[in-house]
């Protein structure tokens, strides 16, 4: 029978040779992970188990969303992951210092490669759909279960297959491609689907650029976003693992619940206006906006690639009088080469904060918090109520361009407007 790409990942790791939307089965996973607000109820359900972890190696524990400790509460979080992992000998926990943001680090540091089945314990675990593994987020006792068992149940989802042909318009990027396709279908349009991007536009995309768009996957209530390996992705990997991947390719005629087709000639540089991801508008029609503060980061968003187009547009400019900008490197290594590269300076120069690798401001957790009535552009993932903040804040959702734009000029901008 002809199979997509998720149904060929849960048939493989459930062993069996075909699976159908709708089933229930039980697959082996190969990787659970789980950050410093999921992890401990996590691991208060392995031990209530009575269980030790399932393979020291198959468990991911990142210390990123309080992390540097924000307060004492944050700390003690930490302190009963940084307990287990020792305790356990986790081969993947990364201490601060070593960390960044978990989905930005894992990808970075091979630790998924294509065709893996990975359950993470934070609603954005889709993003490793982008180098072709099947990634889900599940909440904290599934994942607990996940790390004593290694095995979990899914029920095998449909799958809406998204293909985008042709040349972008000048300034349009990933984060514009999933906004447009979030802003058509609705926050519920994918929900419980697997959803699966192809076409000339989706190839001509870097990895980083693919990790972006199924990181928001889970913003139309997506339960993965997949992308095929290709050359550019076996590139990606092989330079950061040594791990055997396998490559799971949708068949010609499998059976897909919907298929949108979109000429990429009607994107343009997208935000999101408040309260929903879906609540998308042309930058063109956003200029009214004046912002207090713009967030360049975040898993969605911080990768080099993210910190060159900011850099490039701050570059010789200095943040507007009435905004704060900061600025947060997804990893280590990802702030390391900014300083080989001299963004630093261009941040620096530019009045930007620069940030430690954190989740922070994204979930309103700190360096960021907005006050009442305060408005921020920002290039993470979710711009719900309160989100950032007091409940009468609002976050707009753009591209590091835009967002670096806007923070120079102080309302919503496009960097062609400086």
């Amino acid at each position: 029978m002809a199979q997509t790409m998720a149904e060929k990942i849960l048939a493989a790791h459930a062993g069996l040779e075909e699976v159908v939307p709708g089933q229930l089965v039980e697959c082996d996973l190969d990787l659970v992970l789980a950050n410093d607000i999921t992890a401990p109820i996590a691991i208060k359900t392995v031990r209530e188990i009575g269980a030790s972890v399932f393979d020291k190696d198959k468990i991911c524990l990142v210390p990123d969303h309080y992390a540097p400790n924000k307060d004492i509460k944050s700390a003690e979080q930490t302190k009963v992951t940084r307990d287990f992992a020792h305790e356990m000998a986790i081969t993947h926990y990364f201490e601060q210092g070593c960390m960044g943001i978990e989905h930005a680090l894992l990808p970075e540091r091979g630790i998924v490669v294509p065709g893996d089945l990975v359950i993470g314990a934070d609603s954005h675990t889709c993003t490793y759909g982008g180098i072709g593994a099947f990634s889900t987020g599940v909440g904290s006792t599934d994942a607990g279960v996940g790390m004593a068992t290694g095995r979990a149940w899914f029920k095998v989802p449909e799958t809406i297959r998204i293909e985008v042909e042709g040349e972008l318009p000048p300034g349009a990027t990933a984060k514009d491609i999933i906004l447009y396709v979030i802003g058509l279908i609705g926050v519920d349009g994918a929900l419980y689907q697997a959803m699966e991007f192809a076409g000339s536009t989706i190839e001509d995309l870097s990895v980083e650029g693919r990790l972006t768009i199924a990181n928001m996957a889970i913003e139309a209530g997506g339960k993965a976003g997949l992308f095929e390996v290709d050359e550019k992705c076996r590139d990606y990997v092989s330079r950061r693992s040594q791990r055997q991947i396998v490559e799971y390719h949708p068949d010609p005629d499998a059976h897909y619940k919907q298929v949108l087709r979109i000429d990429a000639a009607d994107i343009v540089p997208m935000v999101s206006w408040p309260h929903l991801p879906s609540n998308t508008h042309p930058v063109t029609e956003s200029r009214h906006i004046f912002v207090d503060q713009a967030v360049i980061g975040s898993c969605t968003n911080g990768r080099i690639e993210d910190m060159r187009a900011a850099a490039e547009v701050l570059c010789g400019r200095t943040v507007n009088d009435n905004v704060r900008c900061i600025v947060i490197p997804a990893t280590q290594g990802v702030w390391l080469e900014c300083v080989h590269e001299g963004l630093m300076d261009i941040f620096v120069n530019a009045h930007c904060v620069v940030s430690t690798p954190t989740c922070g401001p994204c979930l309103g957790g700190y360096m960021g918090i907005l006050a009442a009535g305060e408005r921020c552009i920002s290039t993470t993932n979710r711009n719900f109520v309160g989100r950032m903040g007091d409940p009468t804040s609002e976050v707009y959702l753009a591209s590091p361009a835009v967002a670096a734009a806007s923070a120079i000029m102080g309302h919503i901008a496009l960097p062609s407007d400086l």
